[in-house]
């Protein structure tokens, strides 16, 4: 990991902010801070990595240090992969605030047994919390909610629903189109939901090296078949800007969503940008 790009102005700018409701800011790749009026954050998903060049290879900025992050109440990870569970980007938050890292169990081992977060940062063992769909957390003023997602690439993806007073946001993780979808639009009015798209591509094998064929991320159907199923007001599609070779054009899916009954609200966010329940 590299020193940031852009120094501290955006974790001063998620300490600094007094919102009405909710506020979020897209870290890039499908990380998020979320802070509510009473001053709860929450950072899900936070990456400053710069991947495995040549396998993967980060397109955007590193906007902040973590160790710039002094204001957090809790960590949460979706799923197990590096960029999302990731010591060098999230265990300096733990250090510095106390906050729990909450996430599923294969996740929990990336970051106990196979990083070490305890033995590299100053990091207590009772900081890691381990979730599973079905469970229901209070965290400030929130009320977070884990719920089954859908990520073949994933051994054991979660998704996390958060209430606050409000509004709903619905944070999916690297999930595709998931059977459990229309269940939760029945039991959640999601306002705002965060679900990861992006193109197909060619990346380097792990083994050999040799580009194939890859496809992490929802294409332009699966994306708005998700937010139809989810009975979504605003999507906000992520990490479509992260690798190389799997990026793609978000505005592409202002006209490929009039169509269909959801979203209501195509909600586009650079990394950077801060948007608002």
């Amino acid at each position: 990991m590299t020193g940031s790009d852009w120094g501290d102005w955006l974790p001063r700018a998620v300490a600094d902010a007094d919102p009405e409701t909710v506020a979020l800011w897209y870290l890039g790749c499908n990380g998020f801070a979320i802070k509510g009026s009473e001053g709860t954050v929450l950072w899900i998903d936070p990456y400053v990595g710069t991947g495995d060049p040549p396998r993967t290879v980060r397109m955007i900025p590193i906007p902040f240090d973590p160790a710039d992050v002094d204001v957090a109440d809790a960590v949460l990870a979706t799923h197990e992969h590096t960029d999302h569970v990731h010591g060098p980007s999230q265990a300096p938050i733990l250090a510095a605030t106390d906050a729990d890292f909450i996430a599923p169990d294969d996740s929990l081992t990336v970051a106990r047994e196979e990083e070490c977060w305890t033995d590299e940062w100053d990091v207590e063992a009772d900081a890691f919390l381990e979730v599973t769909e079905g469970d229901e957390l209070r965290i400030g003023e929130f009320t977070v909610h884990v719920v089954e997602t859908q990520d073949a690439d994933a051994t054991h993806p979660v998704g996390y629903v958060i209430e606050h007073p409000s509004g709903t946001v619905f944070h999916a993780g690297d999930s595709k189109p998931s059977d459990s979808f229309p269940e939760l639009a029945e039991a959640f009015d999601v306002d705002l939901g965060i679900l990861a798209f992006g193109s197909v591509g060619t990346v380097p094998d792990k083994e050999t090296g040799e580009p194939i064929r890859t496809k992490w991320y929802s294409d332009e159907n699966e994306i708005v078949e998700a937010a139809t199923d989810l009975e979504l007001d605003r999507l906000v599609p992520t990490h479509w800007d992260m690798w190389k070779g799997l990026t793609a054009d978000p505005t592409a899916l202002h006209e490929h969503v009039r169509s269909f009954s959801h979203p209501n609200r195509l909600e586009m966010v650079e990394i950077g940008d801060r948007i608002d329940l």
